[in-house]
């Protein structure tokens, strides 16, 4: 297993104090979250942290790999309450990001989706060195809507020229059609997963609560320091 060149800290009882190992009711545990999980707290399943200790290192091992190659990372949670802040750790990381609907074919049609991000493009550039002006009072209104439209729909992939080598996924319930158009296409899959998930179905998993927001954030801020680390091209070496 590839190991992490440059050593993230990364701390049981600071993940416990997030919440990361509170999981759903015991009613939704799924059978292949049984061996991650370290007991039952008022009717919810809690979660072995050791264990996702053990994840998330592997998790961050890959990604350091990943990102080092020159690769891409794809973002994605379509899940409302987490949704500003995997924007704004992705934007950080320079990371395409999906946090709105995931459009079925994004990897399965990639070609159709990358026609539709050059034409968001160019409708920017239109609008950015004013040549709608040409255009009708009522056309310029239907141009305006389809841009705005596009815009939420393609804003965090407009640079992925690619498919990106690997997806992070903080909530495969959710986003489930991500995981899996992502299998079909041979992109890696890293994912958060709650009791309420299958930990066999990403190549990477993290077994954790997927909706408190502060735990979430532990994760993606221990992933945001692996990418930032690793873009660092004229880093020390590491001995």
């Amino acid at each position: 297993m590839t190991k992490l060149e440059n050593k993230i800290n990364i701390d049981v009882a600071e993940m416990e104090r997030a919440g990361v190992n509170l999981g759903h009711r015991t009613s939704k545990l799924h059978p292949q979250m049984a061996r991650f999980t370290a007991g039952i707290r008022n009717t919810v399943n809690v979660i072995d942290l050791e264990k996702t200790k053990q994840q998330l290192e592997a998790a961050l091992a890959f990604i350091d790999e990943t990102i080092r190659k020159g690769e891409t990372i794809l973002f994605v949670s379509t899940k409302i309450p987490l949704k500003n802040l995997v924007q704004a750790i992705a934007k950080d990381c320079e990371m395409p990001f999906v946090v709105e609907r995931w459009l079925g074919g994004t990897f399965t049609n990639f070609g159709v989706i990358a026609k539709r991000v050059q034409h968001f493009k160019t409708l920017r550039k239109d609008k950015e060195e004013n040549r709608l002006d040409k255009y009708t009072k009522k056309e310029r209104i239907k141009i305006e809507k389809e841009y705005n439209d596009l815009k939420t729909k393609f804003e965090g992939i407009e640079n992925m020229d690619k498919l990106p080598e690997a997806v992070l996924i903080c909530d495969i319930v959710k986003d489930d059609l991500c995981l899996k158009e992502a299998k079909m296409k041979n992109v890696k899959t890293i994912a958060i997963v709650d009791t309420n998930a299958n930990p066999l179905l990403p190549d990477f998993p993290i077994c954790a609560n997927d909706d408190a927001i502060s735990a979430v954030r532990y994760i993606l801020e221990k992933v945001k320091e692996v990418i930032l680390v690793a873009k660092v091209k004229d880093r020390p070496e590491v001995k």
